[in-house]
């Protein structure tokens, strides 16, 4: 087998083919003009999506029915509190970071509270918890939009050498994840799980601690998105994760996760993200119209997916 043949077999290649495709289409519209920009652009909206699309894909990978619903309302809830607390002081950054941490940490004991305590669906039981959530930032932020301390402002729409901090900030965090997916026992019980329940009880895999560290670890990393987010952004807006829902769960599934569980996958990712940032970019570069970028967005997503859906299982 060639090279490119086992190459094209890797689920996360086609996200990232999709995204260099969608990239350079629209570098040829502008002349080549605004490469940097794009390029920078690309990497600095795609960070958020990282974040939130690896909690998510953590969660994925526990197996079918495994979804977090609560991400935009995390997002909003933390960086709601978390600017409140900083109040634009330089000086409340870390209190400003650890109690989003806290709120991340709160969240997903609350997600697994209800999916174990109650026996319901993930899906149900995150979908409630979101609008828990949702209600204590809307009581939290009672319409202010309070500003960020200036060394946060700066910092997350900033660059260093070149790349934004907020994508550096992503490639830490995906680095993380690749090294617990990759060389711990906790990856190997999420995969086990993931792949069958029952056979990792019965192979003495705490299964229950697993998922809870799990649903903690997705709700962690959302209430970072959101930190991050509200001081890129200025200030927290009750809205302001209201995106991150679909794509959170989009990224995961265009990167080559696979949906039934047991196989993640954070290269898969980052092309994900790119690919959806850029592909809306380019659309808008065309000056085609709402309607038809909506379309043509589902359309080109359903070809990454049906591409990146021919390989062999257990491939990465």
């Amino acid at each position: 087998m060639t090279a490119i043949a086992r190459l094209s077999r890797k689920p996360w290649i086609w996200s990232w083919f999709a995204a260099f495709v969608v990239w350079f289409a629209t570098i040829l519209v502008t002349g080549g003009a605004s490469t940097f920009g794009l390029s920078q652009a690309a990497l600095t909206f795609a960070a958020f999506s990282i974040i939130v699309g690896i909690g998510q894909m953590f969660v994925i990978t526990l197996g079918p029915g495994n979804i977090d619903l609560s991400v935009p309302a995390t997002m909003t809830l933390a960086g709601t509190v978390a600017l409140k607390l900083m109040d634009v002081d330089n000086a409340m950054i870390v209190p400003g970071l650890l109690v989003a941490v806290v709120i991340g940490i709160a969240v997903g004991i609350g997600n697994y509270a209800l999916i174990k305590a109650l026996r319901i669906p993930p899906i149900i039981a995150t979908l409630s918890m979101s609008f828990i959530i949702q209600s204590t930032a809307i009581w939290t932020n009672r319409g202010l939009r309070i500003k960020p301390p200036s060394f946060l402002a700066d910092f997350t729409t900033s660059s260093t050498l070149g790349i934004p901090n907020v994508a550096i900030i992503a490639l830490v965090i995906s680095l993380l994840a690749w090294f617990l997916l990759e060389k711990t026992i906790y990856g190997r019980w999420i995969s086990a799980i993931g792949q069958s329940m029952p056979a990792a009880r019965m192979a003495g895999i705490p299964v229950d601690g697993t998922r809870f560290a799990t649903y903690v670890f997705c709700a962690v990393l959302a209430s970072l998105a959101g930190y991050l987010l509200a001081c890129f952004s200025g200030g927290a807006a009750l809205n302001m994760g209201s995106e991150y829902l679909l794509m959170s769960i989009a990224v995961v599934v265009i990167g080559g996760t696979a949906v039934a569980g047991g196989d993640s996958n954070v290269p898969g990712i980052w092309g994900a993200s790119l690919f959806m940032f850029l592909v809306v970019s380019m659309l808008n570069t065309y000056g085609l119209g709402a309607g038809i970028r909506l379309v043509m967005t589902g359309l080109i997503i359903i070809s990454v997916i049906l591409l990146a859906g021919g390989r062999q299982p257990g491939t990465r």
